[in-house]
């Protein structure tokens, strides 16, 4: 277990719960969905000694930050104003912005919406990506049987209901089959995916493989972490995010063409089922033209979609390296 001590602070009219550490340049650090900022335990103790200070909040609604009740909370861009009011309640003006999962969009969208505040930007897992012509969830499958997973999070007490039925059973579910460990993935594969279609009779979780203990990255204790935040915040307001799908692509479409114009940094595991998504890598190849400044893309063997939990090592190599360079 990692020893790691929270605070609370007051940010953008919320309580907002911190793990922070070091002294230095800022580094902010943005976890995804279901995680909190104990996610990034291993970033904190590496980066702190490196001499960084670091940052990991719980974002609205998650672990033991504030939980706003309306799914319009959950707009992107809300949250960036979190992020800018994170460091205007520490009294930082500037950080690296480093994001996973839902993390890496926030810390997309805050690079582009606010360069003056976040100089530069660390995506893991979900590349750049511009502005589809139609709403996304009107790109995503669904027939009779099926949906993909991002409509079947829409509808408010469906996805919630599954999932809290049994929160441990839940997070090693979708822990275990979305990481290295449950094989390689390839576009169309049968390998167990938690970002696939959804069965519309059994839910989402009946078809991933029930396991008795946790992936060998993840110990007893860290998972009892996990479970214990989700145990009290619930998966209602988490889900939110993917309710504003659409709304956040309304108010993005104000910033249509525009680049992110930081250092950039883009990091996937080579086993992510999010690359097994059609279209993925094309978009990845392609995210060069909406960042002009992104250095490079490192993709992390035998690795899947939580790589800073299950190969720290190499994503903390490769964080102090770009830091090295861009870190002020």
């Amino acid at each position: 277990m990692c020893k790691l001590d929270y605070r609370e602070i007051e940010a953008n009219g919320l309580k907002i719960r911190i793990i922070e550490k070091g002294d230095g340049p800022l580094i902010l650090f943005c976890h995804g969905f279901p995680e909190t900022s104990y996610a990034w335990r291993h970033q904190i103790t590496a980066l702190s000694r490196a001499g960084y200070h670091v940052v990991a909040p719980d974002l609205r609604g998650f672990g033991g930050s504030s939980a706003p009740k309306s799914i319009e909370d959950y707009a992107i861009q809300v949250l960036v104003g979190d992020m800018i009011a994170i460091l205007d309640t520490l009294e930082v003006a500037t950080a690296v912005i480093v994001g996973n999962d839902w993390g890496a969009t926030l810390a997309w969208q805050a690079a582009l919406l606010r360069p003056d505040r976040f100089y530069a930007v660390v995506a893991i897992g979900v590349p750049m990506m511009g502005s589809p012509p139609v709403p996304p969830t009107q790109l995503f499958p669904a027939n009779d049987n099926a949906l993909f997973y991002t409509l079947y999070f829409q509808d408010p007490g469906v996805a919630e209901k599954e999932f809290e039925r049994d929160v441990r059973d839940t997070l090693l579910k979708i822990y275990y089959t979305a990481s290295g460990e449950a094989g390689p993935r390839l576009e169309g594969d049968e390998t167990p995916n938690p970002f696939s279609m959804v069965s519309r009779e059994q839910g989402l979780l009946a078809t991933l493989p029930t396991l008795s203990a946790p992936p060998s990255w993840l110990s007893e204790t860290d998972l009892d972490i996990f479970v214990k935040n989700f145990e009290k915040s619930g998966f209602q307001n988490p889900l939110n995010l993917y309710r504003n799908l659409d709304r956040n692509w309304k108010l993005q479409k104000t910033f249509s063409g525009c680049r992110i114009n930081v250092p950039a940094l883009y990091i996937s595991g080579m086993q992510d089922p999010g690359l097994a998504i059609p279209g993925m890598k094309e978009l990845i190849d392609s995210q060069i033209t909406l960042v002009p400044e992104l250095s490079d893309s490192i993709f992390i063997e035998n690795c899947g979609h939580w790589a800073p939990q299950e190969k720290p090592k190499q994503v903390n190599k490769a964080l102090l390296a770009f830091l090295s360079r861009v870190a002020k």
